[in-house]
């Protein structure tokens, strides 16, 4: 019988998975005939790692980190991004896109959306949005808007879906300017673009389309984010960039992955993943992730259910008429 335990996720040889990466993007980018990386660096986990495996890829000094605030990131968004591209001593180059944002109107369009649940909404006053927990309740899950006032108070209200998505498609400006500035910077320098998304998030549609989710090469979206942090080690991030708990920095409140998008912490976001990838049953997984039966089915429900929401993320542009593959043209050296 097989059960799941956290030993699955650990990388046997992290130092041999970097290096097998490295030359994965070696032969990629060359492919692509572009001699260098460009990424946004968040100040996350993620874009770390995937900094310090560009600079070992292709030297620190054909690297381009990116960093790209606005008004809600989180204080210490700069200051960790820093720290990221100085311990792999790469080059970054700063782009604030608040103007930017505030010219195509997305904190103007998410206020508007926002204040029609909470009247009065506008400067001053922070929100972001909820899922309640999967494991807790069997009942459909809605978004609801936590909006905290000038004065600190706090209201927690349910969102009609029509404000729900305005509020989404407002705030999805953000990963879609930012993939302009990277691109701008990569046909600049004639470089490729990396992407950050590690397994969990590429698998369950955690980015947005055209936007996160547009890159060139996805280095670790085969890694689980438990393995993501352990090659982070191996790699050398920073412990401060490791130790800090992984959030979305998309809204003006503080917001955790697993408040947003994911039904548990990341660690056991994993093991249950890794369940359903290699078909072990629920019953299996529950100790190891702390749950019973009945909740670790409804974790492998929501797997399932994101699963199909990012068959359409993932989905390439239709194109009628266009050549079959065994006619498309083959790209020398690509991976």
């Amino acid at each position: 019988m097989t059960r799941v335990s956290p030993d699955v996720l650990r990388l046997v040889d992290p130092e041999a998975t970097a290096r097998s990466i490295v030359d994965g993007m070696r032969r990629s980018v060359r492919g692509f005939r572009r001699r260098g990386a460009v990424l946004g660096l968040s100040g996350g986990i993620d874009s770390s790692v995937v900094a310090a495996l560009a600079a070992r890829a292709f030297g620190a000094e054909r690297v381009l980190g990116v960093l790209m605030p606005e008004a809600d990131s989180s204080d210490d968004t700069l200051a960790l991004s820093r720290l990221a591209a100085d311990a792999f001593g790469i080059e970054t180059v700063l782009e604030d896109i608040t103007e930017a944002l505030t010219a195509l109107g997305c904190y103007r369009r998410r206020d508007e959306a926002i204040a029609r649940v909470v009247p009065g909404f506008g400067p001053g006053w922070r929100a972001k949005l909820v899922l309640p927990s999967v494991v807790e309740t069997e009942q459909y899950r809605l978004f609801s808007l936590v909006a905290r006032a000038p004065d600190g108070t706090e209201r927690r209200e349910r969102l009609p879906f029509d404000a729900y998505l305005q509020v989404v498609a407002a705030t999805n400006f953000k990963q879609r300017t930012r993939k302009m500035l990277e691109y701008h910077h990569a046909d600049r320098l004639h470089y490729a673009v990396l992407g950050t998304p590690n397994r969990l998030e590429y698998d369950q549609g955690f980015f947005v389309k055209n936007g996160d989710g547009a890159a060139d090469v996805k280095p670790i979206a085969h890694l689980y984010k438990t393995q993501v942090y352990q090659l982070a080690e191996t790699l050398g991030v920073p412990v401060e960039i490791r130790s800090r708990p992984p959030t979305t920095d998309t809204y003006s409140l503080p917001q955790t992955q697993e408040e947003f998008y994911f039904s548990l912490p990341y660690d056991r976001m994993d093991l249950c993943l890794y369940a359903v990838d290699h078909g072990i049953s629920a019953l299996d997984t529950a100790a190891a992730v702390g749950l019973d039966e009945a909740q670790v089915e409804r974790v492998f429900a929501d797997i399932a259910a994101k699963r199909r929401v990012a068959a359409y993320l993932h989905a390439a542009p239709v194109v009628f008429g266009a050549p079959q593959a065994d006619d498309a043209p083959e790209v020398s050296g690509a991976a």
